[in-house]
């Protein structure tokens, strides 16, 4: 979709036909005031000379203009026909030589400009400034809002839908949100349907969902799908530091739909404008709740905008003021959840519409494999594998391809330049081992995707569980044995290595276990002695200007009491790691020397791994398997940023 230019034309030529005009009139501008003046260079001579030549009897006829007495250009020509031309001082002897001489001669009264040239000569100088000052004006005011002169101005651009047009059809997995969306289409297009019946077209939709799910394409469907105008405009445009500009861009917001109606207003992240009003103080914040007021008023006020429907997107309606959520301004609230399984698959077949797949494609292999993306991650999952075999020289995108794109999108690119020592190599193998064999024993745990050892992103290891169907909640035995699982690298690590050699790189590890288990105990009522109460505020939310302390309501008694149950927890989860790894420690040697040997297995080569059986695929080194370190060796105390795990987060876990 392009913005419309209107019937001006290409703004390039205009601007140039501007600026010549201006080079014109400052050439026409010298040329008069200096052209009647000028006396041509190669007739000019001195008065001296014309006096010498005039005694030498070499001067045939003379015309003096203005008067020799008073001084004045003397012009004529010699014997030989040659012109001259010369200016006298004022010389009254001057007739009366030329009599001696008898020199021709005759006078010319002084030109006399007229009144409107003397008009023209002192009004030409003002004339041009102004043009100047026209020209450097209409730039400024050429994009509303941007110019001094437009301050005030919306910055709303209604858009046209020549090119780029976005429909429906490319909407895929969120079907319900879509079909929100349609009826008000369908209202646009003939609201007799459904007036006969009583019904009024919706002032409003609120889309919210998390950062990529589509609102921002869902809204550029609806410009496609109606023939009306829409106008776009994000919710920063409106702020401003002076108090009532935004009020004013706001109120000519609406002028221009109204001039338009009906049509489709779409303003994105209206979280910036729409805030909770008292939420603050100073001025930007009066210029804020102004602009807010603004816009209830327009929206649901005594004078009616029919046929103005106002389409906004955010992904923070909590914070969003009631008096813009009521029915009247926002009569629906569009929910764009993440897509499950059957909605990625439909994303991930709009995105690889254009890309010259091979035929071990699977797009539904791939959509299972990927728990938890958005459309966003969908889009740079199905580029990056392009890129891929682009870099590769293939000519179509294989299904290796998108695996690794998938492993670049989730856990970060490879940083194959980084050197690692062998004791480095055998620390990260033991500890990625551990989580794995943790996450194979421990009923509740995901199944296993993938472990490997290649450095990547902040990580030098990854162990990455995904689950079996999309997930939405959690249980208590899956955060329990989610808690072991973070533990196992560090006691792999311990069980081999020993106390004194334990290093840095379980910290990630250690923070989302503390995490999980202060959110069992505080926030999910998981802890019998605490019971079913929350203990924590939503420290995501600012309200009145404050973030909210989590302790601020909270005894002493029970914050110590919170703690011991985070403790209890913790240790839980740690007991329950190491007598995994106790009980299986050959298991761990042998997948640590696997790792070492393959440095990338996937969950089925990770248990013949562990079964001892060969994994079926020969070491792309080319170089002997490295044998399992004995418990006796030792690693240098480098910080080790291992051990994730890549097992997405479930909503509401």
């Amino acid at each position: 979709m392009n913005e419309n230019k209107g019937p001006d034309g290409n703004p390039w030529m205009k601007s140039l036909m501007i600026w010549a005009a201006i080079l014109l009139a400052l050439v026409l501008f010298v040329s008069v005031f200096d052209g009647g003046s000028r006396i041509k260079a190669g007739d000019s001579i001195a008065y001296s000379e014309f006096l010498q030549r005039l005694d030498e009897g070499n001067v045939k006829d003379v015309e003096i203009a203005g008067g020799s007495g008073a001084g004045g250009v003397i012009s004529g020509h010699f014997t030989n026909d040659s012109t001259f031309r010369t200016f006298s001082p004022g010389d009254p002897q001057l007739a009366q030589r030329l009599r001696d001489k008898n020199v021709t001669f005759s006078g010319k009264p002084e030109e006399q400009a007229s009144f409107w040239m003397i008009m023209l000569y002192q009004s030409l100088p003002f004339l041009l400034i102004f043009g100047i000052g026209f020209f450097v004006v209409r730039q400024m005011q050429k994009n509303a809002g941007s110019g001094a002169m437009g301050f005030g101005k919306s910055r709303a651009r209604m858009l046209t839908e020549k090119q780029g047009r976005v429909t429906f059809d490319d909407v895929a997995g969120i079907d319900e949100a879509r079909e929100e969306l349609q009826e008000i289409v369908d209202f646009l297009k003939d609201p007799s349907r459904f007036a006969r019946l009583g019904g009024k077209i919706p002032k409003g939709a609120l889309l919210v969902g998390s950062p990529g799910t589509g609102k921002t394409l869902l809204a550029r469907a609806i410009a496609g799908e109606a023939n009306v105008p829409f106008f776009t405009i994000s919710g920063s445009d409106f702020v401003e530091m002076f108090v009532g500009v935004g009020a004013s861009r706001v109120r000519d917001m609406f002028e221009q739909a109204k001039k338009n109606a009906p049509c489709i207003v779409f303003i994105d992240e209206i979280d910036a404008v729409g805030r909770h009003r008292g939420a603050g103080l100073g001025n930007g914040n009066d210029e804020r709740e102004q602009t807010l007021n603004q816009l209830l008023v327009e929206m649901d006020g005594f004078e009616a905008n029919e046929g103005i429907i106002i389409v906004a997107a955010t992904n923070r309606p909590d914070v969003l003021d009631p008096a813009l959520l009521r029915p009247g301004r926002f009569d629906r609230q569009v929910v764009v959840p993440r897509p499950d399984i059957e909605g990625r698959e439909k994303i991930l077949g709009v995105h690889v519409k254009k890309l010259p797949l091979a035929p071990d494609v699977d797009i539904r292999t791939i959509a299972r494999g990927t728990p938890g993306f958005s459309g966003a991650d969908l889009a740079n999952l199905a580029n990056e594998a392009a890129l891929l075999a682009a870099r590769k020289g293939k000519r179509l995108v294989a299904m290796l391809e998108f695996e690794e794109a998938k492993d670049k999108v989730m856990m970060g690119a490879e940083r194959k330049s980084m050197v690692m020592t062998e004791d480095e190599k055998k620390a990260t193998a033991y500890h990625e081992a551990g989580h794995a064999l943790v996450s194979l024993h421990v009923p509740g745990c995901d199944p296993l995707h993938k472990v490997t050892i290649i450095p990547r992103g902040r990580a030098l290891g990854v162990t990455w569980n995904l689950p079996e169907r999309d997930r939405y909640s959690m249980t208590m035995k899956q955060m329990k044995a989610r808690l072991a699982l973070c533990f196992g690298g560090r006691i792999a690590e311990q069980l081999i290595y020993g106390m004194d050699e334990l290093n840095t790189g379980a910290s990630n590890d250690i923070q989302q276990a503390t995490d999980m288990a202060r959110s069992m105990v505080m926030e999910y009522g998981m802890s019998e002695k605490l019971g079913w109460l929350r203990y924590r505020d939503n420290q995501d939310e600012v309200f009145l200007g404050h973030s909210v302390s989590r302790n601020q309501h909270m005894s002493e008694q029970t914050a110590q009491l919170i703690d011991q149950e985070v403790r209890r927890l913790v240790e839980e989860g740690e007991a329950r790691a190491r007598q995994v790894l106790t009980d299986n420690l050959d298991e761990l040697h042998r997948l640590a020397g696997a790792l070492l040997e393959f440095e990338t297995l996937n969950g089925e080569e990770a248990r013949k791994a562990i079964a001892g059986e060969d994994i079926g695929r020969e070491d792309p080194r080319s170089r002997r398997p490295v044998a399992p370190a004995s418990g006796g060796s030792s690693i240098p105390k480098t910080r080790r940023p291992g051990g994730g795990m890549g097992s997405p987060a479930p909503q509401g876990a």
